[in-house]
Order: C-alpha cells, then structure tokens, then sequence
C-alpha cells in the first residue's frame, strides 16, 4: 500500500461526473480518481485500448476541463487514461484537485515510513469512498499511526474507520487538524465511542 507512484490517487467521496467522446460517440460516466498524469473513469462506452479520446469534466465547481486522453487500460468498465493536454490543462486540472481537497470534497491516502513506523497519512475529506484502501492498509500492510493533520472534511463513516483502527488494531491516533480532532472528540464521547468497548 506504500504508494509509489510517481503522481498520487486522488479518490473522491461522490465521484463527478465526465462525458467522454470516443469514435464518433459520447457518453457520461465517472471518474474513480485522478493524478496529475490521468485518471480512472468508469463508462459504458466501448473504449478501446491504445486509442485517443476526448473527457470534458469539472471538479465540484471548478473551471470545466476539456483534454485529450488516451486508453491505457481496462477492467469491465473501468478505463484507465493518460493525458493528453498541454500546461495549461494540467494547470487546470491541479488548481482543481488542490481546490477539490482544500473543501474536503476530494482524499489523498497514502502510507509512509517514519523512524521505523508505519504512518497512514490522509489529506483533504476522510469519508467513506476511503473505507477500501484503509482498510487494506490496515490489515495488510500494517499501520502504526493515523496522521489526520491534513484532513479538512471528516464524516460519519470516516469516523468509524478511524474507531476501528484505535479499537481493535490498537493504531495510534497522531497529528489532527482542527475539524478533525473536533469531530473525534464527539466521536469517541458518543455513540461511536462504544465500538471502544
């Protein structure tokens, strides 16, 4: 689960909207997550490995982004695409994901070693479209510490992943940020704190 990838998932709690043209046709789907180098759409159009296309989207409010993508890979339909634009798309698409985890309407969730421990860090909203890939981290490559110092939206579910990490994996809780450390106060002191028990 360390994420070595050179450009970081970005994974959304609602995934936006994007209409993709393809061969002559379009269709609307949604995107599973984005980098900075592409992003993982899902459609029912048939793309095909190795082609071009074209995706218009906005991320919750931001400018509208049209680039060129081209297909690189497939599972059902799931598609994953390169971009194709120049500097300025790319600085489109940057002020978007950067704005998108500033509101908390976007994550970043990746795990790193420090002195020896294993920290999962997590940036912008802490939600449910994040349960999948904690939990992997959790029980299969192992966490020793939660850092939420850049979490800037938390929700219910959000919080129960984080109970369950402290209550029956014995993860520490680090760094928080503000509306974090608020919303796990009222947590552990509620009725979320009784998975404590």
């Amino acid at each position: 689960m360390q994420d070595r990838r050179r450009h970081q998932r970005v994974r959304f709690g609602n995934s936006p909207a994007i209409l993709i043209g393809f061969g002559g046709a379009s269709s609307q789907g949604s995107i599973e997550n984005i980098s900075s180098s592409g992003m993982m759409l899902r459609t029912e159009l048939p793309l095909e490995i190795g082609r071009h296309a074209g995706c218009e989207f906005s991320l919750f409010g931001s400018p509208m982004i049209d680039v060129p993508v081209a297909i690189v890979s497939r599972v059902g339909d799931l598609f994953g695409v390169r971009f194709q634009g120049g500097p300025i798309s790319q600085v489109t698409i940057d002020d978007a994901v950067v704005a998108s985890l500033a509101r908390g309407d976007a994550s970043v969730l990746g795990v790193h070693e420090i002195e020896g421990r294993k920290v999962l860090r997590i940036s912008g909203g802490l939600n449910a479209g994040l349960r999948t890939d904690f939990m992997h981290a959790l029980t299969r490559v192992g966490v020793d510490e939660i850092d939420v110092s850049e979490v800037t939206a938390v929700d219910q579910a959000g919080l129960a992943l984080c109970v369950v990490a402290t209550a029956r994996h014995r993860v520490k809780m680090g760094a928080q940020s503000s509306c974090f450390a608020t919303a796990w106060k009222m947590a552990v002191n509620g009725p979320l704190g009784e998975l404590k028990e």
